[in-house]
């Protein structure tokens, strides 16, 4: 098995903080999701999260104009220069300090960074080369207080800051004579946000306490004057703001916003005037305005409250269009795409991204992640969906193509404890802490069973067998198994017997047998064919937390407290090997650990085991920021993944930062980075009212749940950053396949040309490069596809299966590659029975692609249907002639290539997948 997994995609988390942007192209949002960025493009209904990671969670975004580049600043001020086209790093920085905004010039050749009470301007990276990508150019001085906000002009000549000392300070781009800066005032509370006029110096600015400023500009932009470089003038203002020629080439530009102009100085200088003022409250729903976004082009103004409502107004008028509350926590982020229709809204509270359509008044995309932290996850049979649960008590389930989140159910009342997907791919089954055992319909999206035990107790596990028919769950505090039908939904048996809490059910794929572990050190082996009696007591070291089979049923893994993973033999009740793990978990120590990562790590142990789709490996994964791969056979580590690099987590350092340790005590315990933005205020020493409960913490970084795609070709974990996916590398690798000195691409074409089709196939795998295979297997003319199956050696039927499964998902040739398929599983179906487990993840793969494929030609087929439907029935109420009588029925409208598109999807599905395999 090859060990090329990295990092592909981030489900169930969709927004945490920091700002949103829409691409240049308005088709696709850009979220900032714990310390990554995720990409969701809003046209293909796809979800892409770009493979780099910030060392603390992303605090800002800023966007190039023409979208090619983006700086990513985190919350301690470290920043990335990334390239959006490539999805690579190009550049590290660091702001040596907190930055709360950056904005690039329209022209793209400047940007701006707000950090603590000044402004700093950069040359935008990328224009030149240049060993460091970041230059600066000038550093703006003015408010006494944190600066909030950022807008420049759409001819980059100026560009305005707000503040949190209520004032507003408008400097220019370039050293202008009649503006060096200008500050404004007439708020009573912080700025959030300002904007310019489109092509214009007026300006509006907002303050939190809802106030609406209207701003006149009596100088348009084209009548700002360049400063003489040489005189009087020039000496007199480098006087007065403090700067010398060496610093001006060293360090940039300083721009004092302190020194008082002369009279003289004052004519003809640029100077503002406040038109008018306006207020939000007098909706009648008064709060803290906490977002705001202006569209130029369409004076459009998007405000955003803190209970969640945000409203529209038109610009300069302040014509309220419509309001709408979309959710119960306070509006994070706000941004509109390049032609003012789609709205873009984070709320940080529950992890809400949403994207509104305000002209339609519809949702173009709705997304919320787990409100806690996820529990449990799991694949569906044919890879195609993920279902999770988490502690807020709702089950998610995922598309793994699109990333989107496309149902939640919230039956459960308390947090969900396990979920598990039925053979069949269309029920789930979860259990909860609430007392309940739930069966979903993925058909028609309802719970339609519940399972409940005669005393109420808190189930801690679910499993289904083979079948779908028989559902186990074990309690957590009465220390029993129950068994349910799942037709009847009747409570068919307690299994009792076990001293401590059931940690973990697990069914044998290939035997009516059910192992239950506990904590009471032991793993019990039941026989639903015996009346479930014990059939077997395996005997532990140490509390079992979890137990899985492997997927052919002949081995049983149990994970323990102490660290191990044991290996047993069920038929035999003998232990056939063991892991000690202790020393690859590599616990962290927490901020406010009084003992040491290395003592600490003894009480940590692996709480969830997962074995690969092949059974040779499993994964392994707990109280660590580490996923374990082991090879079974050889009980030795083969890989390991660290899952997060996010320092805004816990326990991520292994060894305490002293820094934080003063005299008085841990810094730790202070509430430093809680603020206004989380909506809690630090209190002041010997305050006693306020909301006690209100606290910042760190959460600790662990992994709670591991799965292995049944497609075998990705992996996935429930962290506490989200629903990570980890997918084979699909970059250039070399791996031959029996290669020998006469195997040449050239070679191979020229075997081409004579029309072997069978060797020049067999070459190409042997070979193994991806672009040959093509070339051979598309060479072969569709009447021939037929012999050259047939002459295909056994060992190379599983390898040609592969691609074909990696072709559907981008090829266009749907026709030619599903024929190839029908032809190899009716060949070498026989064949492929005998070896049905190894082939397993192959054929789940297949089923994956062209079910994908089926889903999208139904929906097609189905609208062109109701078209001709709708054009008959015109037709017939016009009294015309029918147009489309050639035709004959809606039925025969379908050509019959279409017809047996149509069949050769169905065809190799589920059934024949069933047909084929044991």
């Amino acid at each position: 098995m090859k060990f090329a997994y990295r990092f592909s995609n981030l489900l169930g988390t969709v927004y945490r903080r920091g700002n949103l942007n829409f691409t240049q192209d308005g088709n696709s949002v850009i979220s900032p999701v714990g310390n990554r960025v995720t990409v969701f493009d809003l046209k293909n209904n796809k979800s892409d999260t770009l493979p780099l990671a910030t060392r603390y969670n992303v605090k800002c975004v800023g966007l190039s104009p023409d979208g090619c580049l983006a700086i990513i600043v985190d919350e301690g001020g470290d920043a990335l220069l990334v390239s959006l086209v490539c999805k690579s790093v190009l550049h590290h920085f660091h702001f040596k300090g907190s930055v709360h905004s950056v904005s690039f010039s329209p022209d793209g050749r400047k940007f701006v960074i707000t950090k603590g009470n000044i402004a700093q301007m950069y040359h935008a990276p990328g224009k030149t080369r240049e060993f460091n990508a970041f230059v600066l150019d000038k550093t703006y001085f003015g408010p006494y207080d944190e600066t909030t906000c950022i807008d420049w002009t759409d001819d980059s000549r100026c560009f305005v800051v707000g503040s949190k000392d209520m004032s507003t300070w408008v400097f220019g781009a370039e050293r202008w004579d009649n503006l060096i800066y200008y500050a404004l005032g007439g708020h009573k509370d912080a700025i959030v946000a300002c904007f310019f006029e489109s092509s214009s110096l007026d300006l509006y600015t907002l303050s939190q306490d809802g106030a609406l400023c209207v701003w006149q500009c009596d100088t348009p932009p084209e009548g700002l004057r360049l400063m003489a470089p040489r005189g009087w003038r020039a000496d007199l203002l480098r006087r007065d703001e403090g700067m010398e020629d060496d610093e001006d080439r060293e360090k940039g530009t300083t721009v004092q916003g302190t020194a008082t102009p002369t009279e003289e100085e004052k004519k003809g200088k640029v100077k503002y005037s406040r038109l008018a003022k306006y207020f939000f409250n007098k909706e009648g729903d008064f709060n803290n305005l906490t977002a705001a976004a202006y569209h130029k082009k369409t004076h459009l103004l998007v405000t955003g409250f803190a209970s969640g409502t945000f409203h529209l107004h038109e610009l300069p008028e302040f014509n309220l269009i419509h309001s709408l509350s979309i959710s119960d926590q306070r509006i994070s982020s706000i941004a509109l795409n390049n032609t003012g229709d789609w709205i873009a809204f984070g709320c940080s509270g529950l992890g809400q991204l949403l994207v509104w359509e305000w002209q339609s008044e519809s949702y173009v995309l709705k997304q919320q992640g787990h409100f806690n932290s996820m529990v449990t996850l799991a694949y569906s049979p044919n890879g195609q969906y993920i279902v999770t649960g988490g502690d807020d008590g709702k089950v998610k389930v995922w598309n793994t193509l699109s990333g989107f989140c496309f149902i939640t159910f919230t039956d459960h009342s308390s947090g969900v404890t396990d979920v598990t997907f039925t053979a069949t791919g269309y029920v789930i089954v979860t259990s909860s802490m609430d007392g309940t055992v739930r069966a979903f319909d993925l058909h028609r999206y309802r719970n339609f069973r519940t399972f409940t035990s005669p005393r109420p107790t808190q189930f801690s596990c679910v499993a289904v067998d083979s079948s779908g028919e028989i559902v186990a769950a074990g309690a957590h505090d009465s220390f029993e198994v129950f068994i349910w039908s799942m037709q009847t939904g009747r409570l068919l048996d307690v299994l009792s017997g076990h001293e401590g809490p059931i940690s973990g059910l697990s069914f044998n794929p290939a035997k009516s047998v059910l192992a239950s572990a506990s904590w009471d050190k032991t793993v019990r082996l039941w026989d639903m064919f015996d009346s479930w009696q014990t059939k077997e007591t395996l005997a532990l070291t140490s509390d079992a937390l979890a137990v899985t089979f492997r997927p052919d049923g002949a081995q049983l893994a149990v994970a323990t407290l102490n660290s191990q993973i044991t290996f047993w033999d069920p038929e035999n009740a003998v232990q056939t090997g063991s892991i000690e793990g202790r020393h690859d978990l590599r616990a962290g120590r927490k901020e406010l650990d009084k003992i040491t990562a290395k003592h600490s790590a003894k009480g940590k142990s692996f709480t969830t085991l997962c074995y690969s789709a092949d059974g040779q490996n499993i994964l392994a994964g707990g109280m660590s920021k580490f996923v374990c791969i082991y090879h079974v056979k050889e009980q030795m580590l083969v890989k390991k993944f660290e899952i997060s690099c996010n320092h805004s987590l816990d326990a991520m350092e292994e060894f305490l930062n002293r820094r934080k340790m003063t005299e008085f005590g841990n810094l730790a315990l202070i509430d430093q980075d809680a603020g206004e933005e989380d909506g809690v205020a630090v209190p002041l020493p010997g305050v006693k009212k306020g909301d006690m409960s209100s606290r910042h913490f760190k959460p600790e970084i662990r992994v709670t749940s591991l799965r292995f795609s049944p497609t075998g070709r990705c992996w996935a974990a429930t962290t506490t950053e989200g629903l990570l996916i980890y997918s084979l590398d699909a970059r250039m690798v070399f791996d031959p396949f029996e290669l020998d000195t006469s195997i040449t691409p050239s070679r191979i074409r020229t075997v081409l040309r004579q029309r072997d089709f069978t060797k020049a196939i067999l070459m190409a795998f042997r070979l193994n490069e991806r672009m040959l295979i093509q070339e051979a297997l598309e060479s072969v003319p569709q009447d021939e596809v037929k012999v050259v199956v047939s002459s295909l050696p056994e060992v190379y039927v599983e390898k040609v299966l592969e691609f074909l499964a990696s072709s559907f998902e981008v090829s266009h040739h749907l026709e030619f590659y599903l024929l190839w398929t029908q032809q190899l599983l009716m060949q070498h179906g026989q064949k492929l029975k005998a070896r049905a487990g190894a082939l397993l993840p192959a054929v789940q793969f297949l089923q994956k692609s062209i079910q994908r494929h089926l889903d999208d030609l139904s929906k097609i087929c189905d609208w062109n249907r109701y078209n001709i439907r709708y054009a008959l029935a015109v037709s017939k109420q016009r009294g015309v002639k029918r147009p489309l009588e050639s035709l004959g029925s809606e039925e025969e409208a379908l050509s019959d290539g279409d017809e047996d598109s149509l069949h050769l999807l169905v065809g190799t599905g589920e059934e024949d997948k069933e047909s084929m395999l044991p």
